[in-house]
């Protein structure tokens, strides 16, 4: 057995993104075949437990191509310069060390090459994110991930009307005790702004976005395998 979190985009307007822990049978194995088989353990787990109609798994390894096709790895955005990043490059090539970065030449590899690059693990404890000289402090821990994966998502327009149907999110690969950034949970935390009618004004400063983490605590009295993320 495994436990994954399921992240639920929330429309009341209070909070934005709930976490549920997902309890389901574990597949072993490298294989992408494998792989697919926790994910439907998982998704089948989360609609009989929690009620999640319509997951998305969010990866390469997605039996549905939109969740491949929003994988950090494959998610795409042009910049004002003009240039064409992948998501995973761009988040990687932000990155400032104690001893070097952001080492923008990050920009331009594919994304397994950007996240295996040798710098980013011999640079030193890791002090803040460096966007084209907007600089992103390390608190909130998810802030920079999320405006990033945001951003390059409302650039994909044919990718929002799908994605905005789903009512659950998860990423098979995310381990919160090794991780904490996860394309599966900006995806909700989208949803969630997209339906209240918040995206525009999250979008429109980085005080804007900031201010969508402020005061926002889990409630006490929640089930363990349950939080509120924002």
């Amino acid at each position: 057995m495994a436990k994954r979190p399921i992240f639920v985009p929330l429309l009341d307007g209070k909070r934005l993104v709930l976490e549920r822990y997902v309890e389901f049978h574990w597949h072993a194995g490298f294989a992408k075949s494998q792989k697919q088989k926790s994910i439907r353990a998982l998704h089948e787990t989360a609609l009989r437990e929690y009620g999640v109609q319509h997951p998305l798994e969010i990866s390469s390894k997605s039996e549905d191509p939109l969740g491949v096709a929003l994988s950090s790895f494959n998610l795409t955005f042009v910049t004002k310069r003009g240039r064409a990043l992948t998501v995973e490059a761009a988040f990687q090539g932000s990155k400032v060390f104690e001893r070097g970065g952001p080492f923008v030449d990050i920009f331009q590899k594919s994304p397994i090459d950007a996240k295996r690059d040798e710098r980013l693990r011999t640079s030193g404890l890791l002090t803040k994110f460096s966007f084209f000289g907007n600089d992103w402090e390390l608190d909130p821990k998810t802030a920079f991930y999320d405006w990033l994966y945001i951003n390059a998502l409302i650039k994909n327009p044919q990718l929002i009307e799908l994605l905005t149907d789903r009512d659950g999110f998860t990423d098979i690969e995310f381990n919160p005790e090794r991780s904490i950034n996860c394309q599966a949970r900006s995806a909700a935390l989208f949803c969630a702004l997209f339906h209240t009618d918040k995206l525009n004004f999250a979008l429109q400063s980085r005080e804007n976005f900031l201010s969508l983490y402020r005061g926002r605590v889990s409630d006490p009295h929640m089930p363990a395998q349950e939080r509120f993320l924002i």
